[in-house]
């Protein structure tokens, strides 16, 4: 079943609420989890979550004194299957809980852009009286606007003249299903392939690579992962590595020490390579699990920027055959089309792997998830969904689309 299927049946058509793939395959498929697996931020919450409970289980235990035993009558059959239940609630699976909880995490978080998205629609719907040509340019630059990409637009809007035709789509709730169809099915297409894992070292330390313009979050971003895999019970490191933004290694130090974890460091000035060296030097040295490496958001031009960053990585590839594991780019999502542009620039300068992008549950512009993939084709692999420091998320391309789209199926 596709996705828009999934929101069809789920808002459209006035049946029981349906939910994401990953969802509906938790009461049929639970496997064992692998040995190695890195944990993702939802395990780690649910662990954490079972641990404090037994403790402080143990402590309410130790400190209750034995009561007298007290016979007890046998129970009736009626509170034999209220007990029975019970029972079935209580022993509901974890995972099948932490996946609910995800997708209450991502409608939370898209609900500003899903708001906008859908305002968008319908004021270009309330002029609607017939599916003509001013309709398709009026609607590509309602999806403009919507910071889904020029090149989104110009697809969606020629895909739909001929399906609109097709369906004989004449209501304002049919055109509305078939533009949201289109968009959902052009985004599930582009990212067939994707990889939205990030990715570690097989033996040896992992380094996740982080670069990006200053301000989109990115020392944020890299404090954040540092607190999920230390709480995890992974060793982290942290590299200060930029040296040339003012106050961008105090803040990093800061969040060193809010999260435990240590920063190497040097003067403001130093050469930001001399800083990932010692940090790869003592990584391997010292068995740490995993480096997290902050970088220049902005150097004199281009051209320094570039340098500077093959430096960087040539000293970590010297000591680490296959590191970076990760180049991330941050973006903040709620710069719209400019963090497109962003993405652009960098992809000319490094080989990123993957996009964090910050800030989505702040802006109505959610759309540029889709302008990503469709136009860049790079996998959006972790998300801010809040300010909390577990709202740091994976990204979850099917969750996404729920979030983003649920309130723009028309109801039945």
């Amino acid at each position: 079943m596709g996705l828009f299927d999934k929101l069809k049946r789920a808002f459209g058509g006035g049946q029981a609420e349906a939910k994401p793939e990953s969802e509906e395959k938790v009461a049929a498929e639970n496997p064992a989890p692998k040995a190695e697996t890195e944990p993702t931020s939802t395990a780690v919450e649910v662990a954490s979550k079972e641990k404090t409970e037994a403790d402080q289980a143990e402590v309410n235990q130790e400190n209750v004194e034995p009561e007298p035993e007290v016979e007890v009558a046998a129970p009736t059959p009626a509170e034999s299957a209220e007990a029975e239940v019970e029972e079935k609630v209580a022993q509901k699976p974890a995972k099948e809980v932490a996946v609910n909880e995800e997708t209450k995490r991502y409608e939370r978080g898209l609900a500003k852009s899903r708001k906008g998205f859908g305002a968008k629609i319908n004021a270009l719907l309330a002029n609607f009286r017939s599916v003509d040509e001013d309709f398709f340019e009026e609607l590509e630059e309602t999806l403009i606007e919507a910071d889904v990409g020029f090149e989104t637009a110009m697809k969606i809007s020629d895909q739909l003249r001929d399906e609109v035709k097709f369906q004989n789509a004449k209501k304002k709730a049919d055109v509305s299903d078939v533009i949201v169809e289109k968009l959902v099915d052009l985004y599930e297409a582009e990212g067939e392939n994707e990889d939205n894992q990030l990715h570690f070292a097989t033996q040896g330390p992992t380094v996740f690579l982080f670069v990006g313009v200053n301000g989109v979050g990115k020392t944020t971003t890299i404090g954040k992962l540092a607190h999920r895999y230390q709480t995890a019970g992974k060793k982290v490191l942290m590299a200060a590595a930029d040296t040339f933004r003012a106050g961008a290694i105090e803040q990093l130090v800061e969040w060193g020490k809010r999260v435990d974890v240590e920063v190497v460091r040097k003067p403001e000035k130093s050469d930001p390579a001399a800083v990932v060296f010692e940090a790869v030097k003592k990584a391997k040295e010292e068995d740490y699990d995993l480096l997290l490496v902050d970088t220049a958001g902005r150097l004199q031009n281009k051209v320094n920027l570039m340098n500077e960053l093959e430096k960087i990585q040539r000293v970590i590839t010297r000591e680490l055959p296959d590191a970076p594991h990760e180049v991330l780019l941050a973006l903040d999502a709620t710069t719209g089309q400019n963090a497109l542009t962003q993405a652009k620039q960098f992809g000319e300068v490094t080989k990123v792997s993957g996009i964090v992008l910050t800030k989505l549950d702040g802006t109505a512009r959610g759309g540029i998830v889709l302008a990503i993939r469709n136009e860049l084709h790079l996998p959006v692999k972790l998300v801010g969904l809040g300010e909390q420091m577990d709202d740091l998320r994976d990204f979850n391309p099917e969750e996404f689309v729920y979030g983003l789209f649920k309130d723009l199926i028309a109801q039945r």
